[in-house]
């Protein structure tokens, strides 16, 4: 099943890397969403080697990728970036459907 959620280059890359020096192979990345924040909901991101009932499932970018039903409502078209700018760095998500963003770029609203 393709999801409508994209990795870029930069960000497999990372997420190999991690699963590489951390000895996780076998493992995906589960994308998810959870209450929270200064916007209402917050990103989630997690190394799982293990389905739950109900997740949608795929390889995006050479990424086995987890997201359960009820996030993938939230994240559907979101693009998952990663950056190694020393002040800003880290895994960004672009997500069409955040409405409102709070300023460290954790949290959004709908």
């Amino acid at each position: 099943m393709a999801l409508e959620i994209g990795i870029s280059d930069t960000a497999a890359q990372q997420i190999k890397h991690i699963v590489e020096t951390k000895n996780l192979n076998g493992y995906g990345l589960r994308l998810g969403v959870k209450g929270g924040g200064c916007s209402g909901l917050t990103y989630d991101l997690n190394f799982e080697n293990e389905t739950k009932q109900g997740d949608k499932i795929a390889e995006i970018n050479g990424v086995k990728v987890f997201v359960d039903f009820k996030s993938y409502l939230y994240l559907r078209g979101t693009i998952l970036e990663f950056s190694t700018d020393p002040l800003n760095g880290g895994f960004s998500f672009m997500n069409p459907n955040a409405k409102k963003s709070c300023g460290c770029g954790t949290s959004f609203s709908v």
